[in-house]
């Protein structure tokens, strides 16, 4: 049973507009293998909303007409949805970047013992969660034995080439706090993670994204059970960064439900904020074939300083190393 979250209040934090779409990223299903702390999507074993193939099909048209570079692809474990593999080659004919957001141990569930070698054939970028570089405090957050299922996954990547120089097999690691705090420097971070896990288990990837705790669904309900809830969203908003305006996610992304229905980002498709377009909420896909969103207001929120807090999180980790780099 998971506490109840205040409800949203008007917010204070800054309007801010759309620029032009570059990048589609879809939930494929709350459906997981898994069952996280730091979940937002409260995701679990037990979900059993999925996209189906009317679905796929109209996204994979959108993909084609939209002029968008990238699919971005989650969930739940997005592998899990019975037509992951059919988006796969549909985007990898249009030439797109392909991101699968992975937890690693899905790679080990019955049915997937392809899943490594059809992710490297197809040239799919992973960005892995991997919350620590130690057992105890991985398993403390995402279940026992997934640690050790973690490495031996991460080494099989290897094996294919992924996080290899010059293979073309990008690996990119997931760095999540433990609790309510805001993460350390990604570039600091990254180094650590980079002599532990080459030391311990002779691992290599590109690079670790530190991405902030949002305080919804799964993890905003432990914050409420633990009193901590109002003190976290303080936190948040006394390290807000006016910098980190400019480089939000939600500016060239939105974010699509098994539905079908969009958002401008996946922290508000959790919230069950959709977008907003010529004054008319809860847009379907099929209602944006041709739409152009640059200039659009984005719908906003108080969670949405957990994305300008200190150094700036998105799905592609810190923005102030994002714009450094």
């Amino acid at each position: 049973m998971h506490a109840t979250l205040p409800l949203l209040k008007v917010t204070d934090f800054p309007l801010i507009n759309r620029r032009k779409l570059d990048c589609v990223q879809v939930n494929l299903g709350y459906k997981c293998n898994q069952a996280c702390l730091h979940c937002h999507v409260n995701a679990s074993p037990d979900r059993k909303e999925m996209m189906d193939g009317d679905t796929i099909d109209m996204l994979i048209d959108f993909l084609r007409t939209s002029g968008v570079g990238t699919l971005d692809m989650t969930g739940g474990a997005p592998e899990l949805n019975q037509h992951f593999r059919r988006l796969v080659v549909a985007a990898r004919a249009l030439h797109l970047r392909i991101i699968d957001r992975c937890n690693l141990t899905i790679l080990f569930e019955p049915g997937q013992e392809t899943l490594a070698q059809f992710l490297a054939d197809n040239k799919v970028e992973i960005t892995a969660s991997l919350p620590c570089y130690t057992e105890e405090l991985v398993n403390k957050q995402r279940g026992d034995g997934v640690y050790e299922k973690s490495i031996r996954a991460l080494q099989q990547l290897n094996f294919l080439g992924y996080g290899k120089p010059n293979s073309g097999l990008i690996l990119n690691l997931v760095y999540n706090p433990q609790g309510p705090s805001l993460p350390p420097s990604q570039i600091e971070l990254q180094a650590d993670y980079q002599r532990e896990l080459k030391d311990r288990h002779h691992i290599d990837f590109n690079e670790l994204f530190v991405i902030t705790n949002m305080p919804i669904q799964r993890f905003g309900s432990m914050l409420v059970t633990q009193g901590k809830f109002a003190g976290y969203m303080q936190l948040l908003r006394d390290a807000h960064q006016d910098a980190n305006l400019d480089s939000v996610m939600c500016r060239t992304l939105i974010s699509v439900d098994y539905q079908g229905y969009v958002y401008d980002c996946d922290f508000n498709q959790m919230l069950g904020i959709p977008l907003k377009l010529e004054g008319k909420a809860k847009r379907h896909l099929s209602e944006l074939m041709a739409a152009d969103l640059a200039g659009n207001p984005i719908m906003i929120a108080d969670h949405c300083y957990g994305c300008t807090a200190g150094q700036g999180s998105s799905c592609g980790g810190s923005l102030e190393d994002a714009k450094a780099a």
